[in-house]
């Protein structure tokens, strides 16, 4: 399938027709507020003009004129596959030409990529973080454990989390301070309190649920798949000596709650649809709340690479695939539910970290150095441990098809020094 905007076709674009994931955007120098729009090729159709032009109508609300996308996830899943059959024909070659012909309304419908600011695509109710890679799960617990008590005893059972904060969830291109807290070295008797010197990044995909559930109601995971509106990139930064000495017996705090990245764009569940494969086989039988009906997991290559200050160009750390995962974003969803917690509209759920079998697929800097002890090399001659002042994290992701791809653009972001540490006495 080919669309009209040239840009599109090409097989390396990450914005195919097949593709059209959401975004919110203003454009610069025209200082627009921020509305909704659908990456295409190099450019934005602007879904707030077809909006106001009554080329999209929802029973006259107003869903894309406004700088968040959850007014239009809350429509659900009928709404989403009607508008994305809408999109298709409007923009592929062929198609309907009420846009393609229309020049005037090209003007206004369609803006370049590369002149708009990017902005969070959605309003975060909660954020939830997993640890849903066996690969990782296995490679972290045989560093502090021993592999023969690598996984917990429940990792088998179900998919492990925690919750995050939200409010610190930021879109891509955002920098994030280093974060201060206590830390305390292996033989220090007590803590004391500075900045994160083990600085680290988690390459994730985070899951949107689109759809909401009451207070008390469990869900299937045929009904938590309907349930999610889309998939981004996500990196989770991590602070490892202040998230060591905070996270028995509860979990991660801050060690984590300083910062999350996303991509701007939300890739639409309908466009991996083709992509999907099934999970492993489980090492033990689930219990039948998490058994899922059709394959939950995708074909999506996984990139994260490290760019210091100064460098010329970026140095791969991770290449992965989603479909390394044990457990997927609907079984985690489902358990998420079970005990009836409510999920709303805007909820995020990240994968945790993915890894493959190879050192080369280690999605993150604590496993890749083995906790610091090993450090790398990168294509500068630079060796990093962890993260250092300015260096800046990239991930990016697609599932390829037939001569396309269905990409997520970047999450990116750089770790700038900490901010001045206030007068504790005041």
């Amino acid at each position: 399938m080919q669309s009209w905007i040239k840009s599109a076709n090409k097989a390396d674009c990450a914005f195919p027709v097949q593709n059209l994931p959401f975004g919110v955007f203003s454009r610069e120098p025209d200082g627009q507020e921020p509305v909704c729009g659908v990456a295409i090729g190099d450019m934005i159709l602007d879904l707030a003009v077809l909006e106001r032009a009554d080329l999209i109508d929802f029973g006259g609300e107003t869903v894309f004129d406004l700088p968040f996308l959850n007014g239009f996830m809350e429509q659900g899943v009928a709404a989403w596959d009607a508008l994305r059959h809408y999109l298709t024909e409007i923009l592929r070659l062929d198609g309907d030409t009420r846009l393609s012909a229309d020049m005037e309304l090209q003007k206004t419908a369609l803006f370049p990529l590369a002149d708009a600011t990017l902005f969070m695509p959605f309003l975060v109710a909660e954020y939830t973080d997993f640890y849903a890679s066996k690969h990782h799960a296995t490679n972290v617990g045989t560093l502090f454990r021993g592999a023969e008590n690598a996984l917990p005893a429940n990792w088998l059972h179900m998919p492990v989390g925690y919750n995050g904060r939200g409010s610190s969830v930021v879109v891509s291109g955002t920098d994030i301070h280093r974060p201060r807290g206590q830390i305390k070295p292996p033989d220090a008797e007590t803590p004391h309190f500075g900045p994160s010197n083990q600085m680290d990044f988690e390459l994730e995909i985070g899951a949107v649920v689109g759809v909401p559930t009451e207070m008390g109601q469990p869900i299937t995971t045929a009904q938590a798949d309907a349930m999610i509106f889309g998939y981004v990139l996500l990196n989770d930064w991590s602070s490892r000596d202040i998230q060591a000495w905070e996270y028995q017996p509860l979990g991660p705090f801050q060690g984590k709650a300083f910062g999350t990245s996303i991509s701007p764009w939300v890739v639409p569940k309908a466009a991996l649809d083709q992509f999907r494969c099934k999970a492993p086989k489980p090492d033990k039988p689930l219990l039948p709340y998490l058994i899922e009906q059709k394959p939950g997991l995708y074909d999506i290559t996984l990139e994260a690479t490290i760019q210091p200050k100064g460098a010329a160009k970026p140095t791969t750390i991770c290449r992965t695939n989603y479909n390394r995962m044990y457990y997927s974003s609907a079984q985690q969803l489902t358990h998420h539910a079970s005990s009836g917690c409510p999920m709303n509209c805007g909820d995020l759920l990240g994968s945790g970290t993915i890894s493959g079998p190879t050192p080369a697929e280690q999605g993150c800097l604590l496993e890749k150095t083995d906790a610091g002890k090993t450090p790398f090399t990168l294509d500068t001659g630079e060796t990093r441990r962890f993260i250092e002042d300015n260096d800046r994290i990239t991930l990016t992701g697609w599932a390829q098809g037939d001569g396309y791809r269905i990409g997520f653009g970047e999450c990116t972001g750089r770790i700038l020094p900490p901010l001045p540490e206030p007068d504790w006495k005041n």
